[in-house]
């Protein structure tokens, strides 16, 4: 009996929190026909925490206070950080976002096609890392803003979604910061592919 008020106070800290996606310009139909899509990922207009750092002001704060607790931890973090957005971030995105638009529709959103049609830019906006102590947990949250863009005139946008506040947590305790904002991408990638599938219908 003692441990119901744990729970109770444990599913407050990591349920209800959902994601919103709003579509503040055009549709997807011009997407109909369309088999590739590039993808590029853009982190210039990040800010991180509740009070808005930039990223580097995040980075050189906890890498000072990962290494005051114990020397040169804070070197191997920093590291580990910029890794996590080509080993984690974007490929966890991607992986969901192909898992639920293809199937759907008969089109590859993927970086590296420059020679299609149209790009998708995710605009990396906000990030909270949230934490986990075992017992007690916050998840991240991740914000973005969804641009389709002619991938020869990126100004001419298509369609824009914004994307606030995606979860990043999973089953059971999750210790890595980077781990954690990993699931929110994939939960952006997710609630994308769905988006475009059904708007296209």
């Amino acid at each position: 009996m003692k441990r119901i008020p744990l729970l109770i106070l444990l599913l407050v800290a990591t349920v209800g929190f959902s994601q919103k996606m709003k579509i503040t310009k055009g549709d997807f139909k011009f997407l109909a026909g369309q088999k590739d899509v590039n993808v590029e990922f853009v982190y210039s207009n990040l800010q991180l925490m509740k009070d808005n750092l930039t990223e580097q002001q995040y980075i050189d704060n906890r890498k000072k206070e990962l290494n005051e607790k114990t020397r040169g931890v804070g070197d191997s973090w920093e590291k580990k950080w910029q890794g996590a957005k080509d080993g984690i971030w974007q490929p966890k995105f991607l992986e969901l976002m192909a898992a639920t638009i293809t199937k759907e529709k008969d089109i590859v959103f993927q970086e590296g096609l420059s020679s299609a049609k149209y790009t998708l830019i995710v605009d990396v906006v906000w990030i909270y890392p949230g934490w986990d102590v075992s017992m007690m947990k916050q998840p991240a949250k991740v914000s973005t803003v969804l641009k389709i863009v002619e991938t020869a005139n990126k100004s001419n946008v298509l369609a824009e979604v914004t994307a606030e506040h995606a979860p990043g947590d999973q089953w059971g305790s999750n210790f890595s910061n980077e781990s954690r904002i990993g699931e929110g991408f994939a939960k952006t990638g997710k609630s994308f592919g769905k988006l475009i599938a059904k708007e296209m219908k």
